[in-house]
């Protein structure tokens, strides 16, 4: 592929959720120097070659098979230091972009591996469109950014320290998966890996990203809501009963929390009565 860089217009996409501004791929990238950032979110994908990548004064080494991830505004610099740098990017924005990057465990600016040294294929479709600006190519490109940023999460390798940490807690998420019809203490499910329970509410914040409590409220409410659909003779309070809750009033304060409507409403909702 030769080298080519496509400004996306953006008057007719930028009331989507996600839209690209520009798109590009260089046979050999240049020194980039950005003392006050970039107004877009930036992905860049290395094919070939190494660079140095400084964010606000952190030093990286990136090389084949690496992206790099810049969030808008932040300090940022990259340059080549092997005698080709081939790399392809993709800046965009929308209300949801940094919800969408969040997902996929992008929290901040920095670089990330990915699991197969090979293109992101969304990205290499969105270069393989037609360079013009016309509706329906931008609507395309918009489409295929989505499918790149829901492919993130299973094509970047996770820190070594947080994959490991998510694979001890894997017994505790399958005792909490089998038993969610009772009550679960918290010293129950650490013992279930030998941990204290301090230890194990710092291995859910740092894996699931939330409280063992939380974690297991929002498994009982979704339980509770096939069983609303399976099951639809049962009464609110049977159903409470079911999933763990022995107070129907709490299950209903719950299931309003985590849903922002009651189990009646998602029953009607969804013409379950």
């Amino acid at each position: 592929m030769e080298s080519k860089i496509i400004f996306c217009q953006t008057e007719d996409t930028n009331m989507l959720p996600l839209y690209a501004t520009t798109i590009g791929f260089w046979e050999h990238q240049a020194e980039t120097l950005r003392p006050t950032g970039f107004p877009d979110y930036q992905i860049h994908h290395i094919h070939e070659g190494k660079g140095e990548l400084v964010i606000q004064e952190k030093r990286y080494i990136v090389g084949s098979g690496d992206v790099f991830f810049l969030f808008p505004n932040i300090t940022h610099s990259y340059a080549p230091i092997s005698s080709k740098w081939k790399l392809s990017w993709i800046s965009f924005n929308g209300r949801e972009a940094g919800q969408m990057l969040l997902y996929a465990g992008i929290r901040e600016s920095g670089p990330a591996r990915l699991k197969e040294d090979k293109w992101l294929n969304p990205l290499k479709e969105m270069l393989n469109l037609s360079d013009s600006n016309e509706l329906e190519t931008n609507l395309e490109r918009s489409k295929q950014l989505y499918a790149l940023l829901l492919d993130l999460k299973s094509n970047l390798v996770s820190p070594l320290n947080e994959a490991l940490e998510l694979e001890r807690i894997k017994p505790v998420l399958r005792h909490i998966e089998r038993n969610l019809h009772r009550t679960l203490p918290l010293k129950e499910l650490a013992e279930v890996i030998a941990v204290s329970p301090q230890y194990l509410c710092r291995l859910f914040q740092k894996t699931i990203h939330d409280r063992p409590v939380t974690y297991i409220n929002k498994q009982r409410i979704n339980l509770s809501k096939q069983l609303m659909f399976n099951e639809r003779d049962k009464k609110m309070y049977e159903i409470a009963q079911l999933v763990g809750f022995e107070n129907a009033s709490y299950f209903c304060l719950v299931f309003k929390r985590l849903t922002g409507m009651s189990p009646e409403q998602f029953k009607q909702l969804h013409g379950l009565d």
